[in-house]
């Protein structure tokens, strides 16, 4: 079973999360918190397999409130939930160690199979969100990263947005081998996730590239 920790400052929008996730197989809400400071007090005493995180909160906003969950629980999941798409605050929150983003008018449908991706070990964030995020806030220094060729090939087509079976089949490789390649960049990279690996390849310059139009 899943745990879920729900922290939003908001009665009504933690309750639709824990009725929707409760329906979800292999899924439990086991916990809500009302604050970041709760958020970061509930994970100390039960480790949370996932956290749905709302970003503006009293006491400790969720950027801190995920950097100090991530960095005590590794293995946590957080999925960043916000009322604005590219909430000034998303940026921070990925680079705090999030998972990914949705925004809280999200079709229950929608956000069940989010938490179902987050949860699988994934990343949720489109490529067309990721590039947005990346225009506004990183500026690439000029330097080389200790990357093989073959690895930034893989990294440009994990930027673009291509899925492991997608690189495969672009790069004529097994999947067990573009496996191999993205787990090498997520420790070359000090990455997390997928989406941290694109905001970290970007901030070291390794896919500039992909910020010309229609690249």
């Amino acid at each position: 079973m899943i745990k879920v920790l729900v922290a939003d400052d908001q009665p009504l929008i933690r309750t639709s999360f824990r009725r929707l996730i409760d329906g979800v197989p292999g899924f439990t809400v086991y916990a809500e918190a009302a604050t970041g400071t709760q958020a970061v007090a509930v994970a100390a005493s039960q480790p949370p397999d996932l956290v749905l995180m709302d970003v503006r909160m009293p006491e400790m906003d969720g950027i801190e409130a995920t950097r100090r969950i991530c960095a005590a629980h590794p293995r946590a999941r957080v999925l960043i939930v916000t009322t604005f798409d590219l909430d000034e605050y998303v940026y921070g929150a990925l680079q705090a160690g999030a998972a990914g983003f949705l925004l809280k008018d999200t079709p229950p449908a929608e956000l069940t199979r989010s938490v179902q991706i987050v949860a699988s070990g994934d990343s949720l964030l489109a490529p067309s969100t990721t590039r947005r995020l990346i225009e506004r806030h990183v500026r690439p220094p000029a330097r080389r990263l200790d990357v093989t060729e073959r690895e930034r090939e893989v990294l440009v087509l994990v930027a673009r947005g291509l899925s492991n079976a997608e690189i495969a089949g672009t790069l004529h490789l097994s999947m067990s081998t573009v496996k191999t390649h993205v787990s090498s960049l997520l420790l070359k990279l000090g990455a997390r996730t997928r989406v941290h690996l694109v905001i970290a390849a970007y901030e070291a310059g390794v896919v500039p590239d992909i910020r010309r139009p229609g690249g």
